[in-house]
């Protein structure tokens, strides 16, 4: 089958996963709240990777739904999103950097997404006039990368991101395009089985230095499949990183995050970010490492490493700038460093050191 079948063929509602899973009308019932409120997607590939008979599968829990999504501790939008968006579906919270929300699709919806409170539901923080956002990017010479992301920036029509690079390759003040993308994770087949894609990589890729951003958070999902969509895109010129969060049951432990890192290396994925998981509502109760503890597994996992290996940043998206967790003084405080800010004035470069609580997993909003 096409990727395209594949994709039409995922689980997307409570009855077909339940009737996967042998559940009875109670969980179906669970599982048809949840889904209402935020919806579900596991691609048949996918899916074929959960061990069913261990009900704390990693790859389980990032994509079938859990009842503590209904919880109503957390936030919606953690990192301040709106307040840095300059038009639809244009965000631009770093001097140098432009973010567009292209799509609020994916081919999966990652139960651990942090940005719940669209993705799959809603249109009204999507980009639809790539020719606005293209003008905002002509009027500040200061930027100089687009990160194109979503929902899932290649689960676009090829025509689409054809536009997007065209557009953006087009632009003189850009050093490089970023596309984010859990394909070559969720859905490696719409990867190494359209040329078409495939063929716009390696055309834009000499007009400019294209990025494509993976999100591998475990191991097991590092198969020959994923394994055949990275070398499509590296063949074609694409330099490949990786964003890894650090989830409570998927990757907490310095041994599997460490052969993660190692499993990256091994097929030319450098480890990118390291990233706390974000406090956002359906996500905060069940998946968030406390920081202290997080500093630990980070480190012993980077001890496993070569040098590349060890690049991966220990890092946090709060609303003032992202936030290096750099690790632990001799007096068991956690040390910070800005590594972007939006403050620029007061942030840049700046350190400090807190004191946290043993089950403590975000910083305030103040920082002061």
């Amino acid at each position: 089958m096409s990727w395209q079948e594949n994709l039409q063929n995922s689980v997307r509602t409570a009855e077909a996963l339940c009737q996967i899973m042998g559940a009875g009308p109670e969980m179906l019932e669970q599982y048809r709240q949840i889904v209402a409120r935020y919806p579900m997607c596991i691609t048949p590939y996918y899916l074929s990777l959960i061990d069913w008979n261990d009900p704390k599968d990693p790859i389980r829990m990032m994509s079938v739904p859990s009842l503590a999504e209904l919880a109503a501790q957390g936030d919606e939008d953690t990192s301040g999103e709106q307040s840095n968006t300059k038009l639809d579906g244009v965000q631009h919270k770093y001097g140098q950097t432009v973010l567009i929300l292209s799509t609020n699709q994916c081919a999966m919806y990652c139960r651990h997404c942090f940005r719940k409170r669209m993705v799959g539901l809603t249109t009204q923080e999507l980009n639809e006039r790539l020719d606005q956002a293209v003008a905002y990017i002509r009027a500040n010479p200061s930027i100089n990368n687009i990160l194109v992301s979503g929902g899932d920036a290649l689960l676009n029509p090829n025509a689409l991101i054809a536009r997007y690079l065209e557009e953006l390759t087009a632009l003189p003040q850009l050093d490089l395009i970023r596309f984010g993308s859990r394909l070559p994770v969720v859905l490696p087949e719409r990867i190494y089985d359209d040329p078409e894609l495939l063929d716009l990589f390696a055309t834009y890729g000499k007009k400019k230095a294209l990025y494509v951003v993976t999100q591998f958070n475990h191991p097991r999902e590092l198969t020959p499949e994923a394994h055949k969509a990275l070398a499509c895109l590296t063949e074609r010129g694409v330099f490949l990183r990786n964003q890894t969060v650090l989830l409570k049951g998927v990757n907490d432990d310095p041994a599997v995050l460490g052969e993660l890192f190692r499993g990256l290396t091994r097929v030319g994925v450098a480890p990118y970010y390291v990233f706390q998981c974000r406090p956002v509502k359906g996500v905060m109760g069940h998946f968030q490492v406390p920081i202290n503890r997080g500093v630990e597994i980070v480190r012993d996992a980077k001890a496993m490493q070569n040098g590349v290996g060890k690049s991966a940043r220990y890092a946090m998206s709060h609303p003032r700038g992202k936030i290096e967790i750099v690790g632990k003084t001799e007096d068991g405080q956690v040390l910070f460093h800005f590594h972007q800010c939006k403050y620029p004035q007061e942030d840049t470069g700046r350190i400090f050191a807190r004191r946290l609580a043993d089950d403590q997993c975000w910083l305030d909003d103040t920082l002061n």
